[in-house]
């Protein structure tokens, strides 16, 4: 490290402190202290209770409902402006609202566009996220992007099974790119998952392009929210003669009756990271932790250093 560059500090939002943690003991460094002061009517506000003046600051937030994560965030941000932080870099493992990152019926919000706009406006001078819903959400910034892929470390396991008559799935037509990138590393087959829905969460028909009878699948997406598709996707590869199917998603929303999902379906393991927190344990449920990923990014950010190397796909 340049003699030049002050020592980074790292601080996490308070639904993010459990991986938080986890990244700045990777890092090497101690959690910084935040505290927040609430009111009766649930207003909050932190502060930082060391110096952080004319210093790199990394704000460890992931940004998944309730509104709260994103709201601490931004405040946490202005709060680093104001200290005269030299530079604030949002570590957003789970950028949420990413779902809203185009107008797919009229008189609906760009609820993506609107989040990046209000992160600049607050104050943040990089943003640091993983595996974004949709790619183009990098061209709503206007500050640098690090969108680093959870494949990183979901490669390494998936090679550690040793399964062979491997077929790498995707869900949907719109993740096919994702899939096709995972078998192009792994040398594998690849199948989609043509769904039709009813209404957001409910599919009503699901059809297979490709074979997966005397395979192991592996389905891959970019997050799990109500499991239905998984679930549903699942079921219907054993009935066609699948040997397992196991999923790769990287951020476990897991909301409504997901775990019942899960836990009831032909699903032999899903694998997920540990961008937002589980609400309860499953047997089902294999936990890989990105925080190495993200302090070896935010060492390298740090240090002014290429971060290219981490780029798996």
């Amino acid at each position: 490290m340049s003699h030049h560059e002050p020592e980074a500090k790292i601080f996490a939002c308070t639904n993010s402190t459990y991986l938080a943690e986890r990244i700045a003991d990777a890092y090497g460094a101690k959690l910084g202290k935040v505290t927040f002061s609430e009111y009766s009517d649930g207003e909050f506000q932190p502060s930082f209770e060391e110096s952080i003046r004319g210093i790199r600051v990394f704000l460890v937030c992931s940004t998944f409902p309730s509104a709260d994560n994103l709201m601490e965030l931004l405040l946490m941000i202005d709060a680093a402006k104001r200290a005269s932080a030299r530079h604030i870099t949002a570590v957003i493992p789970y950028f949420g609202w990413a779902r809203q990152d185009r107008k797919d019926k009229p008189r609906v919000p760009i609820g993506a566009k609107l989040v990046a706009k209000l992160l600049e406006t607050a104050g943040a001078t990089r943003i640091m996220t993983m595996d974004l819903h949709a790619d183009q959400i990098q061209g709503f910034f206007e500050k640098p992007v690090d969108h680093l892929f959870a494949s990183t470390i979901f490669l390494p396991y998936v090679k550690s099974l040793n399964l062979e008559n491997l077929t790498i799935a995707s869900p949907d037509m719109g993740g096919s790119k994702r899939a096709y990138a995972y078998s192009k590393f792994l040398e594998s087959d690849v199948v989609i998952c043509y769904k039709q829905r009813k209404a957001a969460n409910v599919i009503e028909s699901m059809e297979l392009i490709g074979e997966v009878k005397g395979r192991n699948v592996i389905l891959v997406d970019d997050m799990i929210d109500t499991g239905g598709t998984l679930a549903k996707a699942a079921d219907l590869m054993i009935e066609k003669g699948a040997l397992s199917v196991r999923a790769i998603c990287t951020h476990a929303i897991l909301s409504g009756a997901a775990y019942e999902k899960i836990e009831n379906s032909k699903l032999t393991e899903l694998i997920v990271t540990d961008s937002i927190p589980l609400k309860k344990q499953s047997p089902k449920i294999k936990v890989v932790t990105c925080a190495s990923l993200f302090a070896d990014v935010m060492k390298m950010v740090q240090e002014n250093r290429s971060i290219s190397g981490k780029f798996v796909m």
